[in-house]
């Protein structure tokens, strides 16, 4: 393998995509909100992708590459640290993606598809989080001294939230006493998910909304996003406060502006204390979708500043007051730094002050505090079921079951291969009589998993990588039923292999006891590093006392698309044993991958043609070139058809770009005129029943009911009205759509406009996803090996290793 091409031209900027509503990933930046942002998938990504009109598609697909349309976001995305990672960074949230999915199940009235049982779960677990809140609004403890606006911001909000002192007074008077804080809730039954639909607006109340938007000059087509984020009243809500516009996903600061102004008259202004507020609350949901759980302050004012906020410090404190976000110091750890000697007086110790929404912020101290409790619940004998484990293991697998048998929360690391180590584990779990589960990122993930747990002879297909002796792959890339895929839960020989929305909906894997925790001695994690700060929550906190919990996954691959690096930062915070595979991925494939996430990118001996560069000019041959290899060269030549094979690349937009890869591709592979939205039978798709989830699938047809489709093996529906942002063309997707997943062939598209969007984790995933054969259609040059060697991930702020390190020892 070559991985020095001849010398090709760099391709231009693509085209920007000139729809109506946000499609790029806001990277995080503090002034585009929709330029650049695409919209939020399974790994959903580049920085922030976006909700709205054309929000849709944000709710629910990946990232945006930091192509041309990445542009408009570079300033601000130095403004938050970088708080709009690179394109596979992280994805935005729409709320209306939560109701996008009409799921069909199996059969009968009383069963459930994973998806509406996911949402139900979610909409449950929300309710609980809120009781949570409702019992501990006491106010933030401090453990180190401030001084200055900090300290004025720590008061506020301590007063506001005991409730006793107005917000008109809190700046001025001593902080309140602190209160004890209150006890944990107890935990309650949770219900069978039951079918969700979700609640459209009132009619009456879209009219109001329809009318202040035409009032103002904002497209009415916004109406029914508005009216559903404002809630009751969003009417009037939005005469009063114009810039609330800014909550509806694809709605950039400048398009708020202009509203309020045609709205207020001379009335609007820069110093608007509402607009202050509205800004604080958008730039710290653009750090959410790169990210980002908090931002520093300093970080926050610095971005203020530059959206034109005339006193960013009062536009904090405003939003603070409001409670529309919180104020937490953190203790900084210095390198070196000498013991605390004993003294009378408390050392002086530097803190960093973040700010952060809510939601976040509580998801990822009920993560901390859940963790803690595993960490800290050491079993004082192993009995003689984790006896049998440990005796029944060897090598890396043995290593594993002994850390596992004596402590409550492990970490494994590994690439592909190392999967063979939890699998053992699980096996020989369930053999000696422990309830033991394993929940994977994907559907794909769990039938990979579930392979490794099969007799030798059915693992052929595993070792030898063909598609049609793998069950992995009946079913999952085609989405037709077949292999493992085919089953939405476990299946009956009863190897515990489940998906993580699936365990968490309740539609996959054990039951819940009286106390709505999972009935289980033993869950382990797959794809740990897709786990963002809520869901790895809500996992946690599903765990019972005295369970144990392994987080396996690759450190190397991108992050999660929600908020948070939870993986990462137990690893750093070093709070529990963690085990290191040295199972190798073999192969070409396995020495490339590997180099990779050793900053070298080496060239590999490839007598079987396991890897091939295709060096390219410019983006319209790049597209060429790529429809050339999926249709006909790598069919031909390695034996993979078509729809076994993968096209990834950097982002949604520009000239070789998902859109326009899938385009050429459809053209191709399936001709037809779209009849439903864009789409004909026998279409690839990838679907988004969630934020940060994404299903590969085809469509099977389009009727009243929507759009059918068949998704690892189940029947969908998609309303008509959902089509256009869950649904996308799936023969190209951008690497934090493919995470989790692996194809026997993958062709990775780097055209002259995608350095920018590099990284190293960004090639370690998109290259590893191949199974059997790598293409990689190569228009950037020398960009590539610098990506490996010199750009490391984004870096994302978070609280999570903090707030570990203050509740468990150091391992």
């Amino acid at each position: 393998m070559s991985t020095e091409p001849e010398t090709t031209e760099e391709a231009g900027p693509g085209t920007p995509d000139t729809r109506g509503t946000r499609e790029g990933g806001a990277e995080g930046g503090a002034d585009a909100v929709t330029e650049g942002t695409e919209e939020r998938t399974e790994g959903s990504g580049a920085a922030g992708e976006a909700e709205g009109t054309d929000a849709a598609e944000d709710a629910g697909t990946s990232e945006d590459a930091g192509t041309s349309e990445d542009a408009g976001a570079a300033e601000d995305a130095d403004a938050l640290e970088d708080a709009s990672a690179s394109a596979d960074a992280g994805a935005s949230a729409s709320e209306g993606v939560e109701g996008a999915v009409g799921e069909g199940g199996s059969g009968g009235a009383g069963e459930l598809s994973e998806a509406e049982a996911e949402l139900a779960a979610q909409r449950i677990e929300r309710e609980r989080i809120e009781r949570r809140k409702a019992e501990k609004r006491g106010p933030i403890t401090s453990g180190a001294k401030l001084s200055g606006k900090a300290a004025d911001l720590l008061a506020a909000v301590r007063a506001v939230e005991s409730g006793e002192k107005p917000v008109a007074t809190v700046f001025t008077e001593p902080a309140p006493a602190p209160r004890r804080p209150a006890p944990e809730p107890v935990r309650r039954p949770q219900p069978a998910p039951a079918a969700v639909t979700p609640g459209a607006p009132a009619p009456e109340a879209v009219d109001a909304v329809r009318r202040v938007l035409a009032e103002g000059g904002a497209p009415d087509a916004l109406a029914p996003q508005v009216a559903a984020v404002l809630g009751e009243g969003a009417g009037t809500v939005l005469r009063e406060d114009p810039w609330q516009l800014l909550r509806v996903g694809g709605v950039r600061p400048e398009q708020a502006d202009g509203f309020a102004r045609a709205l207020l008259g001379p009335d609007c202004g820069p110093g608007d204390a509402r607009r202050g507020r509205a800004m604080t609350v958008w730039l710290l949901e653009q750090a959410a979708v790169a990210g980002h759980t908090a931002l520093e302050l300093p970080t926050l004012i610095a971005a203020l500043g530059r959206q034109g906020v005339p006193d960013p410090d009062a536009a904090v404190q405003d939003a603070l007051a409001e409670g529309e976000a919180l104020v937490f110091q953190d203790a900084l750890e210095e390198p070196g730094a000498p013991a605390p000697q004993d003294t009378d007086e408390e050392p002086e110790r530097p803190v960093r002050v973040l700010v952060g929404l809510e939601r976040y912020a509580l998801a990822e101290e009920s993560l901390a505090d859940g963790l803690a409790r595993l960490a800290n619940s050491v079993p004082e004998q192993t009995g003689p079921a984790w006896e049998a484990v440990t005796a029944g293991l060897s090598g890396g697998a043995a290593e594993l079951a002994r850390a596992v048998a004596a402590h409550g929360l492990v970490l494994h690391t590994g690439g592909e291969a190392a999967r063979a180590e939890p699998a053992a584990l699980l096996g020989a779990a369930r053999a000696a009589g422990l309830r033991a589960y394993a929940a994977c990122h994907t559907p794909n993930g769990r039938s990979r998993l579930t392979a490794y747990l099969t007799a030798p002879s059915e693992r052929q297909g595993v070792a030898t990588g063909r598609p049609e002796a793998d069950p992995a792959w009946q079913g999952e890339a085609t989405g037709r039923p077949g292999g493992h895929s085919a089953q939405p839960a476990e299946e009956p020989g009863g190897r515990g292999v489940v998906t993580v929305s699936g365990l968490l909906a309740g539609a996959e894997g054990p039951g819940r006891d009286a106390d709505g925790a999972l009935e289980v001695d033993l869950l382990i994690v797959l794809d740990a590093p897709q786990l963002d700060v809520e869901s790895a929550a809500m996992l946690v906190e599903s765990l019972p006392d005295g369970a144990r919990l392994v987080l396996s996954g690759d450190p190397g691959v991108l992050w999660s698309a929600g908020p948070g690096r939870v993986f990462a930062d137990l690893l750093a915070a070093r709070v529990c044993p963690q085990t290191v595979s040295r199972v190798p991925d073999p192969g070409p494939l396995g020495e490339l991958v590997s180099g990779i996430g050793a900053g070298e990118l080496n060239q590999v001996a490839a007598p079987g043609k396991e890897i091939v560069i295709v060096p390219v000019r410019d983006a319209g041959e790049a597209v060429h070139r790529t429809v050339q290899l999926v249709a006909d060269s790598v069919p031909r030549a390695i034996g993979v058809p078509a729809d076994r094979t993968v096209v990834i690349t950097p982002g949604h937009g520009g000239a070789a770009g998902t859109r326009a890869l899938n385009s050429a591709l459809k053209e191709r592979l399936n001709p037809g005129p779209g009849r439903f939205g864009g789409f004909d039978p026998g279409d690839r798709i990838v679907y988004s029943p969630a934020p940060g989830r994404t299903v590969p699938g085809v469509v099977v047809k389009a009727d009243t009911d929507g759009l059918h489709l068949s998704c690892a093996g189940a029947p969908v529906v998609v309303p008509r009205e959902r089509v256009e942002g869950g649904v996308r063309h799936g023969w190209a997707l951008t690497a934090h759509q493919a995470v989790g997943a692996r194809w026997p062939a993958a062709v990775v598209v780097l055209p002259g406009d995608a350095p920018q969007a590099l990284s190293r984790p960004w090639v370690y995933t998109a290259f590893g996803r191949a199974e059997r054969h790598l293409s990689v259609v190569h228009g950037v040059e020398q960009a590539l090996p610098r990506a490996v060697a010199e750009v490391p991930a984004k870096p994302r702020t978070t609280r999570l290793a903090t707030l570990l390190r203050t509740q468990v020892p150091a391992s």
